[in-house]
């Protein structure tokens, strides 16, 4: 079942496992009310509407393929140009929610909370002992989104993967190397809090949630993580819905702009999706991920051959944007279901399997040849 957006020319679709999300961008989207759907508007009302995957320009053997692929690899919800499974039930994003706090900070930077360019020596961070040395504390915030602080201190809510590639302590001086750090998340997140006197989770209901209609998100699906003796800095994760994260998705295609309120500074978007560092599959911006490396060619792992950036996290949570495309895919694996995972390449797979059946060009293979995974994620 298909998920209007727009018109017959534009469609969403929700997903269990994976969804797939497809939105005609135009400039100045009408002005409608909250709960409202207009044939033509490209968001959604208090419901996505559904929709014929044909009348979006989709193929229905092509969205079949892409639905039955996700299934195979263990997708429980997500959105398409189709639907399948529960899109209401809740599980955790992992690692996804470093980009809803790259869009709260966003936010923050916006109002004159927080500086970028400020060091965590000016901001009196310091952290458990073996606390902080003089150079770690030069770190900046911008640093930290960035995941280049070289501060490796110990932290919370890391995969065995992370630690594993964790650089020594004191190798690198900040802002000179990239590594998928969750001491520079959490830390960032503390940080965001102290400015803005606000929980995480707290900011995301009134900042973002109920400003984009999201249906199912509530505070309390949020807690922390304590990292007890070893470091001062807690992890958030929080608990989320398909079709809930499938409307933030569609608020960043849109350069964060709901119907006529912009929610996240369209300059920000920009920025915070640009890639700062080089990845094995492509770049990394503040806390999104990119198919775009930040300097040099495209590496052989880069499966994704249309600009694109994505929220992902550990087991196969991902809110894929193609902004040449208007295409939006959301996929999320509750753990508590099934053993299985879904990986980068199976990400991939599925964004392609999308981006065909839609008919786009310049997509190049299918990317079936195997595993392109950093293993980062958590």
């Amino acid at each position: 079942m298909m998920i209007n957006i727009k018109s017959a020319a534009c469609v969403a679709s929700s997903v269990l496992l994976a969804s797939v999300l497809s939105a005609c961008a135009t400039d100045q989207p009408p002005v409608s009310v909250l709960g409202e759907y207009s044939t033509q508007s490209p968001f959604p009302g208090a419901e996505w509407t559904r929709v014929d995957p044909a009348t979006a320009g989709f193929s229905q053997d092509g969205i079949n393929q892409a639905v039955a692929y996700a299934k195979r690899q263990g997708s429980t919800s997500g959105m398409i140009v189709a639907e399948w499974g529960d899109v209401s039930r809740k599980s955790n994003l992992h690692s996804a929610r470093k980009s809803f706090a790259s869009a709260l900070i966003g936010i923050a930077v916006s109002q004159g909370q927080i500086n970028l360019d400020e060091t965590l020596a000016q901001l009196g961070i310091d952290d458990s002992e073996p606390s902080l040395t003089p150079t770690e504390k030069q770190a900046t915030v911008r640093m930290l989104l960035e995941a280049r602080s070289g501060v490796y201190h110990p932290t919370v809510y890391e995969t065995a993967g992370m630690e594993a590639s964790k650089p020594p302590r004191y190798s690198h001086t900040p802002g000179t190397f990239w590594y998928y750090n969750n001491w520079d998340f959490n830390t960032v997140g503390a940080i965001y809090e102290k400015a803005t006197g606000q929980r995480i989770f707290d900011a995301l209901k009134t900042e973002i949630a109920n400003p984009i209609g999201m249906q199912d998100y509530r505070p309390s699906d949020g807690h922390y993580v304590s990292g007890g003796l070893a470091t001062r800095y807690p992890a958030y994760p929080f608990n989320m819905s398909a079709r809930d994260l499938a409307r933030f998705a569609l608020l960043y295609l849109h350069d964060g702009r709901w119907r006529d309120q912009q929610i996240v500074p369209a300059a920000w978007v920009a920025e915070s999706t640009t890639s700062y560092s080089n990845t094995s599959t492509g770049g990394y911006g503040y806390m999104w991920w990119t198919s775009m490396p930040a300097s040099g060619p495209r590496g052989p792992k880069v499966a994704l051959l249309r600009p694109a950036y994505w929220a992902d996290g550990s087991h196969g949570q991902y809110a894929v944007v193609v902004p040449s495309l208007d295409l939006v895919v959301v996929n999320l694996v509750d753990d508590r279901l099934t053993s299985k995972s879904m990986h980068q390449h199976n990400m991939e797979e599925l964004v392609w399997l999308a981006e065909s059946a839609g008919g786009a060009t310049d997509i190049g293979p299918e990317p079936r040849d195997g595993k392109r995974d950093s293993g980062m994620p958590e």
